[in-house]
């Protein structure tokens, strides 16, 4: 299933053990970029506003919330679990950050804050509940999905729905487009960061006697993805510039990517989801690791889901509800995590939101059934489950 290792002393032992490569195995992007461009010409020859520079602003707008709780499941697929509570968190922590921001007159910096210990103690207590307990992961997070949903409701009382400020930071969050010189220096900064952690990294494998590729391939990684950002820049500047809620998303990608593939802890991650017992016979504290997974995706749900409470500037009852859920599960899966556990990327979430957004905006011009458009995200989730378990067969 892994195909290339790492070396790592074993605490307190002379004995080396190897540590796996995130990227062993994997199919890669590809085949979701690829439907992505198929989806864009697809709906673009039937509808010419799909392409718009209007209408894929919206897009990147839409997609911030949700696509930030889908990296919390990420994580939690990393491991080979489920956490089925994440709606229910987002909606909670919203709820919370505006109570404490609204009534409680508290500073919006400090409310937000508050409110993402709070997910940060939920993922605690489901994590505790997980490998203390030892019940499984999808009994644990389905009471977590109704009992927070509870205590939302509860704290929401009679009112039902409490309105932010709408000239407030939290509000202004989903109101605020970057300036067209700014998104031009994260494009170019984005491109030099992603050379040189390329560089940095294929000269710690040279050091430690492992494959690396050429520096073409690199070269032509690097340019795709200046293109592909400075295309995507040139296209919102045609309308209303770049959300600010995107580079935020955007940024807990590339931050998370980063942790998960080049620090000892992100590694520990895909070791336990991999083989948790061979996890722990090499010396990864297994339980510490499953904690401060389940913890990360309580937080990220909260993050998408004061995102969420920003672009409406209110939350209410149906905060986190409706199929906020189902969608971040399936963005994770459709992005290429794998549901077995040890393999997928943090971008996963950012090209699985961009799917199922593009496909239910598109069928949204085309004035398509809700009920066709649950179908046909019903049919991309189960091919994209079906390319997973097929290429995990073929490992093997």
């Amino acid at each position: 299933m892994i195909s290339a290792f790492l070396d790592r002393p074993v605490p307190g032992g002379g004995r080396r053990v190897r540590l796996p490569r995130p990227s062993g195995g994997e199919p890669g992007a590809l085949p979701v970029v690829a439907g992505l461009a198929l989806i864009a010409a697809v709906f673009g020859s039937l509808n010419g506003h799909f392409l718009s520079a209007e209408n894929l602003t919206n897009l990147a707008l839409q997609m911030a919330a949700t696509g930030t709780i889908a990296l919390g499941i990420v994580l939690v697929l990393l491991l080979g679990e489920i956490d089925l509570s994440v709606g229910s968190v987002s909606g909670l922590c919203a709820v919370v950050m505006t109570i404490l921001n609204v009534h409680r007159h508290f500073p919006s910096g400090v409310a937000v804050l508050l409110a993402l210990g709070v997910a940060a103690l939920i993922g605690l207590a489901h994590g505790l509940m997980f490998t203390v307990l030892r019940m499984p992961s999808f009994v644990v997070t389905l009471a977590g999905l109704i009992g927070w949903q509870g205590l939302m409701l509860y704290l929401l009382g009679r009112e039902g729905t409490i309105n932010l400020p709408f000239d407030g930071p939290v509000a202004k969050l989903s109101d605020t487009w970057l300036p067209a010189w700014l998104s031009w220096t994260i494009v170019v900064v984005a491109g030099t960061g992603y050379l040189a952690a390329a560089l940095l990294v294929r000269r710690a494998r040279i050091r430690s006697d492992l494959p690396v590729s050429g520096p073409v391939p690199l070269a032509l990684r690097t340019g795709g993805l200046v293109v592909l950002l400075g295309a995507a820049v040139a296209v919102m500047s045609g309308d209303r510039g770049v959300p600010l809620t995107l580079v935020i998303f955007g940024g807990l990608v590339v931050v998370l990517d980063l942790v998960l593939r080049l620090t000892v802890p992100g590694r520990w991650v895909y070791a336990v989801g991999g083989n948790a017992e061979a996890a722990r016979r090499a010396g990864i504290a297994v339980l510490r690791v499953r904690l401060l997974v389940f913890a990360g995706a309580s937080v990220l749900a909260g993050a998408g889901g004061i995102l969420a409470a920003s672009r409406l500037s209110a939350v209410n009852q149906s905060s986190g509800g409706s199929d906020i859920l189902l969608n971040a599960i399936a963005a994770a899966v459709i992005g290429g995590t794998s549901l077995f556990g040890g393999r997928g990327r943090a971008y996963a979430a950012l090209l699985g939101i961009l799917v199922i957004q593009s496909v239910a905006n598109g069928m949204l011009l085309l004035n398509v059934d809700s009920s066709v458009r649950f179908m046909v995200t019903a049919g991309v989730l189960a091919l994209a489950v079906a390319i997973d378990s097929a290429a995990r067969g073929g490992r093997r």
